[in-house]
């Protein structure tokens, strides 16, 4: 049975990230911090260079727009957070991801991000197991329920930068 789901959970992840790096391919460097709209959440360079994420730690109503450059941040602190909780290890805590600030090395990023959870997906062993994110351990989730979600979050994520991509695109034409 685990190699049934294994198998369903690495098809599942090899569509959407064929859907993403068709994104991917097709990004230039203006497209990253374009803000399409007042409110917006991007990425800025601090006082050090460090390019960090806007974040609010309180529900924000209305929500601000994201940029391709604070999705693909996003992105990899979320799946560098699920990589660590899939592997045993210490998450990054929110603040120490930073994005790396060009096209070249964002798009280095993610893939590294794809090749590293490929790896997972080739070496679990136990799909049964507790899951610890991104739920609480009484939600009583297992690993197969937390590569799923990464699929399903990394479609969304994906989702939002071509469509981001897209408007861009057209408002230029």
């Amino acid at each position: 049975m685990t190699s049934d789901i294994q198998n369903v959970l690495r098809n599942q992840f090899e569509l959407t990230w064929a859907l993403f790096e068709y994104h991917l391919e097709r990004l230039t460097p203006d497209d990253l911090l374009w803000e399409p709209a007042k409110l917006c959440w991007t990425v800025r360079p601090d006082s050090i260079g460090n390019w960090r994420a806007d974040w609010s730690d309180s529900a924000l109503d209305p929500i601000p727009v994201p940029t391709i450059g604070w999705l693909t941040w996003h992105i990899g602190w979320w799946w560098s957070t699920a990589a660590a909780h899939a592997r045993g290890a210490v998450p990054p805590d929110r603040t120490a991801v930073l994005w790396p600030g060009d096209l070249a090395k964002t798009l280095g990023w993610m893939r590294a991000l794809r090749d590293q959870w490929s790896h997972i997906l080739e070496d679990i062993t136990d799909l049964t197991r507790p899951a610890v994110f991104p739920w609480p351990p009484e939600a009583r989730r297992s690993t197969a329920d937390q590569f799923a979600w990464v699929n399903t979050e990394l479609m969304k994520n994906a989702a939002e930068i071509g469509q981001l991509r897209l408007l861009k695109a057209a408002r230029d034409a």
